[in-house]
């Protein structure tokens, strides 16, 4: 890896920013938005399904120097399997701007797979404009903690494999594996909600699983320096051979079904208390098979707009912008889920049931 020799080449650094389902990654961008110092980023941001909540909380920010342009969606699928139909466009149409980004920064889907996307940068259609700066993998902290993701694979495997009631395996431990093992920083964001001794044993559970001196870094509220994050040099498109997979080795291919996850939108109740509204998300959260909820609202009398998000057992809510002159002011809440999930329970969660 030689950062120089990119540097000269003229190429524009794009940083990967992975990490499971609600883990921070949007909450990091924004920072690295509000923390630019005036170099010009772009950000290319992949929902799961088409529901758009990720880039609309970036967009109409309010950060100087960020225009909506500066935000593209790639709402049509995922990222990691889309790639020449979606990302590598995208990607170009950015790169033709006649005032193109000086970095840009990709947040993928929490169910998307790093290394097929690192792979698309050695496509010969960008291949001689662009390269990637670096991976970072954000981790939610209490999650893995509270024991969500596998400490040992072998172990559950077996566990899966004694039980016959388990007529199928669940992938996401794979996921969060391949997104960690690619990684070139790894951000255990939430470490605010975790003790000492806690975020020490989450540290040394994902130490276990890197091949390599991966520096793992505390972070809350995805705040951390820029410098961190920006400008690793690490060219990874190059080192492919580093960053092992679950999902298969050979260029562009993978085995990814996301045929097990199901997502869906669905209106919020108005005129509720920020209290009120979150005491109802949490309970839909506890719905079979739901994973992550994220969406936002109006609040009367309030003139900012209320954005809402629960993983797990773990709901908050926080006002982040004013509202737009003619900006709708419907709520809607992005479910997603295991496939066949519970949608009834959190139907009447939602509605006070």
């Amino acid at each position: 890896m030689n950062a120089p020799q990119t540097a000269a080449l003229g190429k524009v650094p794009c940083t990967i920013i992975t990490g499971f389902l609600g883990a921070g990654k949007t909450t990091l961008v924004r920072h690295l938005l509000e923390n630019a110092q005036g170099k010009k980023l772009a950000v290319l941001v992949n929902e799961f399904g088409d529901l758009g909540f990720d880039g609309e909380f970036l967009k109409g920010c309010g950060i100087a120097g960020c225009s909506d342009e500066d935000v593209v969606e790639l709402p049509n699928g995922c990222i990691c399997c889309t790639v020449a139909d979606d990302f590598v466009p995208a990607l170009e149409k950015l790169l033709n701007r006649p005032n193109p980004p000086e970095h840009i920064l990709i947040e993928t889907s929490g169910l998307a797979l790093p290394k097929p996307l690192v792979q698309a940068f050695n496509w010969p259609a960008i291949r001689a404009r662009v390269t990637v700066d670096g991976v970072i993998a954000v981790v939610d902290g209490p999650a893995v903690a509270e024991g969500q993701f596998a400490d040992d694979p072998e172990a559950l495997a077996a566990q899966k494999a004694a039980d016959a009631s388990v007529e199928h395996d669940n992938p996401l431990e794979e996921v969060f594996e391949d997104q960690i093992l690619c990684a070139d920083l790894i951000l255990l964001n939430k470490s605010d909600l975790v003790d000492e001794a806690g975020r020490a044993r989450v540290k040394a559970e994902i130490a276990e699983h890197l091949p390599k001196a991966i520096k793992i870094v505390e972070t809350a509220h995805g705040k951390v320096e820029p410098a961190l994050i920006v400008g690793l040099g690490a060219a990874a498109e190059s080192d492919l051979a580093a960053r092992p997979s679950h999902h298969g080795e050979g260029e562009g291919e993978h085995d990814h079904d996301h045929d097990d996850f199901d997502s869906v939108a669905l209106p919020l109740p108005a005129g509720l208390a920020p209290e009120e509204l979150s005491a109802r998300i949490a309970k839909a959260a506890e719905a079979e098979g739901v994973l992550r909820l994220k969406g936002f609202t109006a609040v009367p009398g309030k003139p900012m707009r209320l954005v809402v998000q629960g993983v797990g057992r773990r709901v908050g809510h926080h006002f982040d912008r004013p509202w737009g002159a003619s900006e709708p002011r419907d709520g809607r809440l992005t479910v997603i889920g295991l496939k066949g999930f519970d949608l009834k329970a959190v139907e009447a969660a939602l509605s006070g049931a």
